[in-house]
């Protein structure tokens, strides 16, 4: 009885996802945390326009959400056109009587930093990359990536190859597209790959075109194919480091009876693998949050800075 007690009291306190704090200045914050089980960062806004329409008298939601999830399952039978190498495959038993596999999940010591872009930096990266590149049109998230990506290969082995994943957002990629109201999990990782050496010595401009034309890949018929691959493999993203971009979610745009909040931004990152991308509150630049052990971060923040100072004026 104790340990069912403790069973539920632990499923209760992950599924606890809302929080509100006040403060003595009059303000609050509200913390949302959530599983992309339930739904994805576009399908969290949705969620919060929706809440914040309820703090309305007599409004109804704002947006109806969308969430059959029978659009994005698996074809019958599964059919895999692509290799997905942005995912791990496990060796899973099957069978009655099965033992699942247990994985052993080392904690380490993280030095937690914010690493700021502004629009000026931004735009100068941009007009250089155009200089020597023949991207049709080189977006923000890219150019912040491919400086993220570089950074990080400092601290592996030169000859080592790393893969860095992107997460693509689905809805406009199917046939048909899906709609903005669409609440469950619609996005994929997608893995672009090079030598740690080139990485750190070739042209910038290269890493932008990689992450640039490697987007392009995730077409309806990838789609479907890694939904095909999951279903028979059930694998998880499978990669060196992961970035994932908060600069369209626009949380800080919502409106509630009390007016718009005065900023918006992920809280915290255990993970040295992941850095979440989001706008800063200042002059509207970019912001990336990076988690790595402190070694491993005094290069990252040393190239981070050495990058800057050799190729822009300020």
């Amino acid at each position: 009885m104790a340990e069912a007690e403790a069973e539920a009291n632990a499923a209760a306190e992950f599924n606890h996802y809302l929080q509100v704090t006040s403060f003595k200045c009059g303000g609050f914050a509200i913390g949302m945390s959530t599983n992309h089980i339930l739904f994805d960062g576009l399908g969290a806004k949705v969620f919060l326009i929706n809440l914040a329409s309820q703090s309305f008298e007599n409004k109804p939601l704002a947006i109806v959400p969308y969430n059959d999830r029978r659009v994005l399952a698996a074809r019958s039978p599964p059919h895999v056109s692509f290799p997905h190498p942005e995912f791990l495959k496990f060796d899973l038993p099957v069978g009655p009587g099965s033992t699942p596999p247990k994985f052993d999940c080392i904690i380490e010591e993280l030095d937690l930093k914010i690493f700021k872009l502004t629009t000026t930096q931004i735009s100068h990266l941009k007009d250089n990359i155009t200089k020597t590149s023949k991207i049709e049109r080189i977006s923000t998230l890219a150019v912040v990536a491919a400086l993220i990506w570089r950074c990080k290969a400092f601290s592996d082995d030169k000859n080592r190859v790393s893969t860095l994943l992107s997460v693509i957002d689905i809805r406009p990629r199917v046939n048909p597209p899906l709609p903005y109201s669409y609440s469950a999990n619609a996005v994929l990782p997608l893995g672009v790959s090079e030598t740690c050496e080139e990485i750190r010595n070739g042209p910038f401009s290269k890493l932008v075109e990689i992450i640039t034309e490697g987007a392009k890949e995730m077409t309806h018929e990838y789609v479907k194919s890694a939904f095909d691959w999951l279903e028979l493999n059930r694998g998880i993203p499978h990669g060196d480091y992961m970035v994932s971009s908060w600069l369209r979610f626009g949380f800080d745009e919502v409106e509630y009876a009390w007016g718009k909040p005065m900023y918006s931004c992920p809280v915290v990152n255990h993970r040295k693998d992941i850095c979440w991308v989001f706008r800063d509150a200042v002059d509207n630049g970019v912001c990336a949050m990076v988690a790595l052990p402190s070694q491993e971060m005094d290069i990252f923040e040393g190239v981070f800075h050495d990058f800057f100072a050799s190729i822009l004026v300020h």
